[in-house]
């Protein structure tokens, strides 16, 4: 950008204010349009809105003392009467100039927010050439040839960009952390974080902040990958664990994909897991209630590392009711959880049937 003075935008201004002391006229409406896009000008230019205005007042009152109705020999009512001209002048100036200027600078924000916008919908929907993609990136802080993780946050109520959680967030990231290489987002309700691969702490720290900012929600943390790629596949990990944080209770509000890779492996093969959840567990159903206070038994009991005095105490059960559950389960089922193998079968049904979200849904 060349460097520019703010006198430049005066452009006929003295010419102006010379013929305004001379009728007592006010500004023409051509005058102002003028004026305003002088404004413009300066905002496209990097000029500071007060440092225009410093120059109209200026101009100004460099201009006094020349100006006809001023020079020696004037009454005092003449000079009153082209000050009160004059001042109206430069007032009508100021304010057209600083409308120009600040309808430039709304129009240059709403450019920026929407550029962003649709590269960060290119970025995590792995739209657009790649290269072109990690060109874009570097304006935004993001080297796309390292590797970067996403971290996404949902709460109890959709986020968007001017958000309250999501700007007290943002001023807490870039409070510890400057604008170090971080992206924060908004994408379909939720807050995203881009952060490199390397600093744990900063998603670290986004999660807590996103957390304490909304008073509770998820947050769930990809793995780190390189490449424009890499930030798809993180993404699609964090919602991924969201996801299933959404069907299956897992019992930390901030989740880790790479602690959940066993979840993937399990599901891998939808139908045989819907065999072996119909299979073992399907004979639940006949139980007096359903199967779900059952199958919620086996959930807490193996929660508990198998322990039935501290399943007990979760479920608010006496241990003997805990014990004649176990045996209920063992007899309709056929697999006695104290068992190790059997155990092992029935844990997997029981999570392959909270994944598969039965018995709410058939299978």
């Amino acid at each position: 950008m060349r460097r520019v003075a703010a006198e430049e935008y005066l452009d006929g201004f003295d010419a102006i204010l010379a013929e305004v002391s001379r009728t007592g006229r006010r500004m023409t409406r051509q005058e102002l349009d003028q004026r305003g896009e002088l404004g413009e000008r300066a905002a496209e230019d990097g000029v500071s809105q007060r440092q225009v205005v410093s120059a109209y007042v200026t101009a100004a009152r460099e201009a006094w003392s020349g100006l006809p109705g001023v020079r020696q020999g004037a009454t005092a009512r003449d000079v009153t009467v082209v000050a009160e001209s004059v001042l109206d002048a430069l007032g009508q100036a100021v304010e057209a100039v600083c409308a120009g200027h600040s309808r430039a600078q709304v129009l240059a924000v709403r450019q920026e927010v929407a550029a962003r916008r649709e590269f960060v919908d290119d970025l995590l929907y792995g739209r657009s050439d790649l290269g072109r993609l990690a060109e874009r990136a570097e304006r935004f802080g993001l080297r796309l040839a390292h590797d970067h993780v996403v971290a996404v946050a949902v709460g109890p109520e959709p986020y968007g960009d001017t958000h309250r959680v999501t700007r007290q967030v943002e001023s807490a990231l870039t409070a510890r952390f400057g604008d170090r290489r971080i992206l924060l987002t908004t994408k379909d309700g939720r807050l995203v974080c881009i952060a490199p691969g390397s600093r744990d702490d900063m998603v670290t720290c986004f999660a807590e902040q996103a957390r304490a900012a909304a008073g509770g929600g998820s947050v769930a943390i990809g793995r780190a990958h390189r490449g424009p790629g890499g930030v798809v596949h993180s993404y699609e990990e964090a919602l991924g664990a969201l996801d299933l944080a959404a069907r299956m209770p897992l019992g930390n509000p901030i989740l880790r994909a790479a602690d959940l890779l066993v979840f993937p492996v399990l599901t891998r093969d939808r139908q045989a897991m819907a065999d072996l959840v119909r299979t073992k567990l399907g004979p639940l159903r006949s139980a007096r209630g359903g199967a779900e206070p059952l199958l919620e038994t086996l959930w807490v009991y193996f929660e508990a590392g198998c322990v039935s005095t501290e399943a007990a105490r979760r479920l608010r059960l006496s241990v003997r009711a805990l014990t004649y559950r176990l045996e209920r389960i063992k007899t309709l089922t056929g697999a006695d959880p104290a068992d190790p193998l059997q155990r092992y079968m029935l844990h997997t049904a029981v999570i392959g049937a909270k994944l598969l979200d039965w018995p709410a849904r058939d299978l």
